[in-house]
């Protein structure tokens, strides 16, 4: 034993029982809480030029007056409503240069929260000057495509920075945004006024700023959905082609018919006049997002001019619309935020979300954007996925989903049967649909959940304010409608944990979930959309466009023989892959004994995999119980007052 190696391992002692030079890092200064009380300098100004179609760049100016010398701190949006999350896109913010009378100022990101920006104002200046450029995807990995040659959409989250220390609604704004020349935008702001390709509207409180997104585009239409109601409704379409605006009589009608059914579901309206922001396009990304008075509606190309196989995207309107009355109107109290950098709270998603995917369904069977078995057929997809079939539920509650949105930042799930994510979405309206069911058979078919929906969502006519609600205000509206021990029944729901599958709606309505080897028409075209097969319920994959592997049921065939998502299947029985090839081969398997050969592709690498599986295909439908009352018909009928 050497002289050195007793001095290092001395040394090694020595460090490991002291603490030489650590040092706790002092946090930056306390960011200003939001206060209720009028920003004093005036109003922002913020001017979007978002001409360079090209390249993807909104470039804005912005001018934010000040009090007078010192510290101000200047926050981008970061907790945005409808994502649930703090998903506010603050790496695709560049270029950001402040000025105070014609002197360039330094500013300092915040350390801690990278989404404030500190700066010292020297005496004499009344104004920041404020240059930079919301630099948006311009690839699908980047994120979602909000602008392309054809069409653009504008939201105001991502191209602002508001000072910190005030409520979001009392920061005044005066907006101006200057589009490409012949371009039409659409937007929920009032008192637009256009010179030129540069249009300004009415100054408008920060809050109510972010919610009126703009969608503008070169190939354009706008359709009265409501000519002689209580308040204006349009649908404002931007498209790719001109072509694919063309709309049957028979498509304007049953859009107009959403807006009569959910004024007759909830029996009032929270907004003066709503925009449908609504995109055709396979260029720019697709999107659903509520607002009170817009809502921004992205589907593919096709939706009017391939209507008869694009039912699957016929719900997305009737839940954004819901969301007018639940979420934006009628708010969790914890996801309402006096700000957009004050974190927010999910518990009530399965509120919010579970009982807007509801009343999607039901406003597209009543109106007839779905007919009744288009209806039918959807939900039986949504009870054979949130049913069995989602294992995840043997150890993880429906309401840990509601963090979902803030633990995986919506990031794809290589195991969702299992790991499960946002699952208060379906599992959530399955919820939703037993209490009505439970309600109807109860009352003997004199009350229902529409009850409900008028008495908690359909208050305050007209008003657009928000209004909160927790738990206890639930069980109480429930109630209202029928006495029931309402709190016991939504807990047993969210926090049971491998309890049964919840299709007590499904089975009162007058149905019951089976399986055959016939696909419905509904998933032939979301398959066909979607350019994907699904044998979750045979083998237990899905599959996407190329072969690729984007679903594998946990502990279902495929993942008992080492099939992973991201993986490609190359070949079915030594044939190249096909999905039509596969569901032969899966039908022959069926009275045969030899397994399924699948030769699959990982990385740069194949091997064979063989699955000894011989129960033919299997498809999710929803069959008539004989003499049981058809409630889930009562459900989507239309209502006629």
């Amino acid at each position: 034993m050497t002289k050195g190696w007793l001095a290092a391992a001395a040394a090694v002692l020595t460090f490991a029982g002291a603490s030489y030079g650590q040092q706790i890092a002092p946090l930056p200064a306390v960011i200003p809480a939001p206060q209720d009380a009028p920003y004093p300098a005036g109003a922002i100004t913020i001017d979007v030029d978002a001409t360079d179609t090209a390249q993807g760049i909104f470039r804005v100016h912005e001018v934010v007056p000040v009090s007078g010398a010192g510290p101000i701190t200047l926050l981008y949006p970061r907790w945005l409503p409808g994502n649930h999350s703090p998903s506010g896109p603050i790496n695709q913010l560049a270029g950001l240069v402040v000025r105070g009378n014609g002197q360039t100022l330094t500013w300092r990101r915040d350390t801690v929260d990278v989404y404030a920006f500190h700066i010292d104002v020297p005496a004499g200046v009344t104004a920041l000057d404020l240059t930079y450029q919301y630099v948006s995807p311009t690839a699908s990995p980047q994120g979602r495509i909000t602008m392309t040659r054809e069409m653009l959409d504008l939201q105001w989250n991502a191209v602002v920075l508001y000072p910190a220390g005030y409520f979001a609604s009392r920061i005044r704004v005066v907006p101006s945004v200057k589009l490409p020349d012949g371009w039409t935008g659409f937007t929920a702001l009032d008192g637009g006024r256009t010179d030129g390709a540069t249009t300004r509207y009415a100054e408008t409180p920060l809050d109510v700023l972010v919610d009126s997104p703009m969608y503008a585009g070169r190939y354009t239409t706008r359709i009265d959905l409501d000519p002689h109601g209580p308040a204006p409704v349009h649908l404002d379409v931007v498209a790719d082609r001109p072509d694919q605006l063309v709309m049957t009589p028979e498509q304007i009608r049953v859009h107009r018919n959403l807006v009569t059914q959910a004024y007759r579901l909830y029996g009032a309206h929270h907004y003066d006049h709503y925009d449908f922001l609504f995109s055709l396009s396979d260029r720019m990304g697709g999107n659903g997002l509520e607002h009170h008075r817009s809502s921004e509606d992205g589907v593919q190309g096709d939706y009017f001019t391939g209507w008869q196989g694009y039912s699957s995207a016929r719900d997305l309107l009737p839940h954004e619309y819901t969301h007018s009355w639940n979420g934006k109107y009628r708010r969790p109290f914890d996801l309402w935020t006096p700000n957009y950098n004050v974190p927010m709270q999910d518990t009530l998603l399965w509120v919010y979300e579970g009982q807007t995917q509801y009343w999607g369904y039901v406003l597209a069977g009543r109106s007839g954007l779905w007919t009744r078995q288009q209806a039918l057929d959807a939900l039986a997809l949504t009870a054979a996925a949130y049913g069995d079939a989602r294992v995840g539920r043997q150890w993880r509650a429906l309401q840990d989903t509601t963090n979902d949105p803030i633990a995986s930042q919506r990031r794809p799930q290589p195991w969702r049967s299992w790991q499960r994510s946002e699952d208060y979405y379906s599992e959530g309206q399955l919820m939703w649909l037993d209490a009505d069911t439970l309600i109807r058979e109860r009352t003997h078919g004199s009350r229902s959940l529409d009850n409900f929906a008028r008495a908690f969502f359909g208050v305050n006519n007209g008003a657009f304010n928000e209004d909160t609600y927790t738990f206890d205000d639930v069980v109480a509206a429930l109630n209202g409608v029928m006495p029931y021990d309402w709190a016991h029944f939504l807990r047993q729901h969210l926090d049971a944990v491998n309890g049964p599958a919840p299709l007590d709606g499904i089975t009162r309505g007058g149905y019951r979930l089976v399986f055959t080897d016939i696909r419905s028409d509904f998933q032939k075209d979301q398959e066909a959309h979607a350019k994907s097969a699904d044998f979750t319920y045979s083998i237990g994959i899905g599959i996407g466009e190329g072969g690729a592997i984007s679903t594998v049921q946990w502990d279902g065939p495929a993942f008992n023989v080492g099939l992973a998502v991201g993986e490609t299947l190359v070949a079915v029985n030594g044939d190249a892959y096909s999905a039509d090839g596969l569901r032969r081969a899966i039908t022959a398997a069926k009275t045969g004994r030899d397994p399924l050969a699948l030769l699959i592709k990982a990385g740069d690498q194949y091997r064979t995999v063989q699955i000894d599986y011989h129960g033919g295909l299997r498809y999710p439908h929803l069959e008539r119980i004989r003499g049981a009352p058809d409630r889930l018909g009562q459900i989507f009928a239309p209502r006629s007052n």
